[in-house]
């Protein structure tokens, strides 16, 4: 077996993906940053989200239907128990997850996932709960997308809240495409929920009888990463596209995305979905890939450790050759500048997050966490 070594942070084995992550930090010299990169936690299985719940500590998905909770110091990982049944199944599983704004007094944390219905079907669903003791208790599900479908692919599942409390959450057209044009469904939209689970009344599609209350945009293939710009409070979404297509797209109530009407990328193997990239009443992504990276989870840049990547939107890819991260400077809603890093690491990147200490964490399917950290330079 080809071993291939990859300066002194690991070692992977071609075949199959293997990873040994040594101790330490290794720098790594991106266009206008010199950073280091350090594993702070390893052998997860298929991670989707994290999140930080106080200075020491963070939370990661897995998508097998656990939740664990990691320590930053030295990676010791505990189980939270009394996850609810998840559909573990193609793209399927445990998948976002946000914590309430107030978590610091509440303890309440949401998690989407899928879920499985007697009839062989599967689709998104959305938990409240509240973490005691390790523990998830006082569970409310607040959402379940309709329609339910005998596929297990494009789940959406990225969460995010707002600065006014808002709760948004992805859910995938589940490769049914012409589902994202009918507002009579929850498939292919994002949607807008309060806090506690119920319909915002100033929601777009409230008044209209036979749309979905909860639907806030519509039009997409499959959002897997939402996130809120630090400055503005704009809600952005990364759309995981067919082949070639991936889009950033900003985010506005009642706004059509297009798919599949428009779009940038084409059938896998070849061939036209569509013969437009643009048509009057639908929305242009800020920025599309071609080819794709095949977008995961996103993330804006609010620390104070990399001043020069300071509000910079970070895009992770799941493309096997291209797997990396993407860095984007903005200038309002246009893209002036973008970094592909990382690749050396040869890895699906899934999720992205600032740390309590200014770093900023990468979440790897591979089952790693790393810290990119500044490094002082004498």
């Amino acid at each position: 077996m080809k071993i291939i070594l990859l300066s002194s942070l690991l070692l992977l084995t071609s075949g199959c993906e293997a990873l040994q992550i040594e101790e330490g930090a290794v720098p790594y010299q991106a266009r206008d940053a010199q950073v280091s990169l350090r594993a702070v936690a390893q052998d997860l299985e298929l991670p989707w989200d994290m999140a930080f719940i106080n200075d020491e500590e963070f939370l990661v998905t897995e998508k097998p239907g656990r939740l664990s909770r990691i320590k930053l110091s030295n990676g010791a990982s505990t189980l939270i128990r009394g996850l609810p049944e998840v559909a573990f199944q193609g793209q399927g599983g445990l998948l976002g997850m946000a914590l309430h704004p107030l978590f610091a007094d509440n303890s309440i944390i949401y998690l989407s996932y899928s879920i499985a219905s007697d009839e062989g079907a599967y689709t998104t669903r959305l938990l409240r709960a509240r973490l005691l003791n390790n523990q998830l208790v006082e569970q409310q599900v607040l959402f379940t997308a309709e329609p339910a479908l005998k596929t297990s692919k494009h789940f959406g599942g990225a969460l995010v809240f707002d600065e006014q409390g808002y709760l948004y959450l992805s859910v995938g057209d589940r490769g049914s495409r012409n589902n994202a044009q009918d507002l009579g469904s929850h498939l292919g939209k994002i949607h807008r929920l309060s806090a506690d689970g119920s319909v915002p009344h100033n929601n777009p599609f409230t008044d209209q009888p036979k749309a979905r209350p909860e639907i806030y945009s519509w039009g997409h293939r499959n959002p897997q990463g939402l996130a809120i710009h630090p400055q503005t409070g704009e809600l952005w979404a990364a759309e995981h596209g067919p082949q070639g297509g991936d889009e950033i797209n900003l985010i506005r109530a009642g706004a059509n995305y297009g798919w599949p009407v428009i779009t940038y990328g084409e059938e896998y193997g070849g061939g036209k979905i569509s013969d437009s990239t643009a048509k009057p009443g639908m929305e242009q992504p800020v920025h599309y890939y071609l080819p794709s990276i095949g977008t995961a989870g996103i993330g804006f840049y609010d620390g104070n450790q990399i001043p020069q990547w300071r509000h910079n939107l970070f895009v992770t890819g799941l493309v096997h050759s291209r797997a990396h991260v993407s860095r984007l400077a903005l200038d309002g809603a246009s893209v002036v500048d973008q970094e592909l890093l990382f690749d050396h690491l040869n890895m699906r990147m899934r999720g992205v997050e600032n740390g309590p200490d200014g770093a900023l964490y990468i979440l790897s399917e591979n089952g790693t966490v790393f810290a990119v950290e500044a490094t002082n330079i004498e």
